[in-house]
């Protein structure tokens, strides 16, 4: 099957460089999500994006107007793709419930994908018909400017479909690497530590946030652990953390830290709330 039309379920920040980065490769592009209106607010940020590359000499007024013009917000009954990527919360039932209904109203041809950062492939995968379509495609924050997407086979994803999707992150200008259905898989597990051992340093008063992030990001890190932290969201950094912590048996060294939790509760998830580590509002 060639693809030609891929779905992104979610529009959020990752759904958002996904859909991107795909109708910007040319690809016919159905934006979806349960409120139309984070959809809209999905593509205003997309041509944002654009603008400030525009504004760098990194993009031109053509390429955006016809990466838009790829992009179509739709209803539920209305996501038939050749492609779906899914980009939701990282809650395991979510994932299940909406790829179950994906699966119903979609050929039994169509590729089914998910950009889970830590959740187990073959466990999504495990209550879908056709599980030989179904893989992961771990996308990184930003999508659009970030290169690496790790492709991820559960355990039924047929080997012709890991080559097609393969085949596919490297038509959209990425670079695909091929990675075991692990907890973590292989960036997440190694930077947990960047994230929590920034935190105990902290956490025991060894230096302040900016300072660790300064030193960090001179030893050639683009941000900083808290930076970055902020970027990504502290409810997604922590939920990360939690599930590979419950994964590995509850290890010592993957075990979420009490900063990062009191920031979740207190609301303070990053530049999506304005606040985070850092102040976001009005920047």
């Amino acid at each position: 099957m060639t693809i030609k039309t891929i779905a992104v379920i979610g529009a959020g920040s990752m759904g958002q460089g996904i859909a991107q980065v795909c109708a910007a490769a040319g690809y016919r592009v159905l934006f979806y999500d349960l409120d139309l209106s984070v959809v809209e607010r999905g593509i205003n940020s997309i041509a944002r994006n654009f603008d400030q590359a525009i504004a760098k000499g990194k993009s031109t007024a053509e390429l955006k107007n016809k990466t838009l013009q790829q992009i179509r917000a739709v209803r539920l009954e209305e996501v038939k793709a050749d492609l779906i990527i899914e980009a939701v919360v990282e809650k395991l039932n979510v994932k299940q419930d909406i790829f179950l209904k994906l699966e119903k109203i979609n050929s039994s041809e169509t590729i089914l994908a998910s950009n889970t950062s830590s959740l187990s492939i073959s466990n999504i995968g495990s209550v879908l018909e056709h599980p030989n379509r179904f893989l992961g495609l771990h996308f990184f924050n930003p999508a659009h400017l970030m290169k690496l997407v790790e492709v991820i086979a559960g355990e039924k994803t047929s080997p012709s479909t890991l080559a097609q999707l393969v085949d596919f992150v490297r038509s959209i200008g990425k670079t695909p690497v091929e990675v075991k259905d692990s907890p973590g898989f292989i960036v997440n597990r190694v930077a947990r530590h960047y994230y929590l051992e920034a935190l105990k340093l902290l956490e025991e008063n060894v230096a302040d946030m900016g300072t660790i992030d300064a030193l960090t990001k001179s030893a050639g890190f683009k941000l900083g652990p808290f930076e970055l932290m902020d970027l990504i969201g502290n409810d997604v950094n922590l939920e990360v953390s939690r599930l590979m912590y419950e994964s590995f048996g509850k290890v010592p060294r993957f075990k979420p830290n009490k900063i990062q939790e009191e920031k979740v509760k207190a609301g303070q998830l990053g530049k999506k709330t304005g606040k985070g580590y850092y102040h976001y509002e009005g920047k």
